[in-house]
C-alpha cells in the first residue's frame, strides 16, 4: 500500500475532498481523515485499512476495544472514530420498520435463511416495536458458539431497546427448535426478566420456512 508521504499533494485525502467532494474518498481516505495521521512505525493508510477491515468484519458495528487493539490506535484517535460513527448513527434518518407479526420479521433476516454456518442475531427494538438495530451475535452451532446473555443483551442495553427479536438459522433445514435451542432461549428469558427488556419473538428460520416460539405459545405476550 502507497504511504501517504509518496502520495501526490493532490491526491492526498483532504485535498481530494476539497477539489472532487467528500464521494471522491475510499474508505480508508476517510478513515484517514478522522485519524490525522500515523504514528512512528505505522502510516496512516496503513492503520485505516486495518480500522477499515475490522468494520467489514463486524459488519458495520465497532466497538472501543476493537479500535484500541490495533497497534498505534490510542485513546485520542479510538475516541475519534467511536464519535464519528455516533454522530452519523444519531443523524442519519431512516423509515421504522415497525414489527406487527413474525412475517414483518422475515424480510430482515432472509439472508441468514440458508447458511451453511449457524447465525444467531438480535433485532433491537424501541417501545413501539420500531427497528432500532439488526446484529450478528454469533457464527456457528447454537450449542458451540457460547450464546451468552450478557453477549446478546450489551448492545441491547446500549440501544436502551425496550424490546428484542433473536432469530437464528438452521442448516440442516429443519425449523423445529433443539434441546440446545430450549436450553438458550431458557436463559435468555430469565435474563430479560431480569433487565426489564421484553422478547418480542425468537424464530428460527430455514430454506424450509421458520419457526416462531411466540406463534407457536412458548408464553409470549401479544404484540
Amino acid at each position: 500500500m502507497k504511504k501517504i508521504r509518496n502520495t501526490p499533494q493532490s491526491l492526498k485525502p483532504r485535498e481530494k475532498l476539497k477539489q472532487n467532494g467528500i464521494l471522491s474518498l475510499t474508505n480508508i481516505e476517510l478513515i484517514a481523515i478522522l485519524l490525522g495521521s500515523g504514528t512512528k512505525d505505522k502510516d496512516v493508510f496503513a492503520l485505516s485499512a486495518k480500522i477499515s477491515k475490522i468494520i467489514e468484519v463486524n459488519h458495520g458495528c465497532i466497538k472501543y476495544d476493537h479500535l484500541k487493539s490495533i497497534c498505534g490506535i490510542g485513546i485520542a484517535k479510538a475516541s475519534t472514530i467511536m464519535a464519528a460513527f455516533e454522530l452519523a448513527r444519531r443523524y442519519v434518518k431512516t423509515d421504522a420498520i415497525k414489527i406487527e407479526s413474525a412475517s414483518d420479521i422475515l424480510p430482515l433476516v432472509a439472508d441468514i435463511a440458508d447458511k451453511r454456518q449457524e447465525y444467531f442475531l438480535c433485532i433491537t427494538l424501541t417501545g413501539a416495536n420500531e427497528v432500532i438495530e439488526k446484529r450478528i451475535i454469533t457464527i456457528g452451532l447454537l450449542d458451540k458458539s457460547h450464546v451468552h446473555p450478557r453477549e446478546v443483551f450489551a448492545d441491547a442495553i446500549t440501544d436502551r431497546a425496550a424490546g428484542v427479536i433473536f432469530v437464528h438459522n438452521h442448516p440442516s433445514g429443519s425449523t423445529q427448535p433443539s434441546s440446545a435451542d430450549l436450553r438458550v432461549h431458557k436463559q435468555l428469558t430469565n435474563a430479560s426478566e431480569i433487565l426489564g427488556i421484553h422478547i418480542v419473538d425468537h424464530l428460527i428460520v430455514s430454506k424450509n420456512g421458520y419457526f416462531s416460539f411466540k406463534e407457536s405459545g412458548y408464553g409470549f405476550k401479544n404484540f
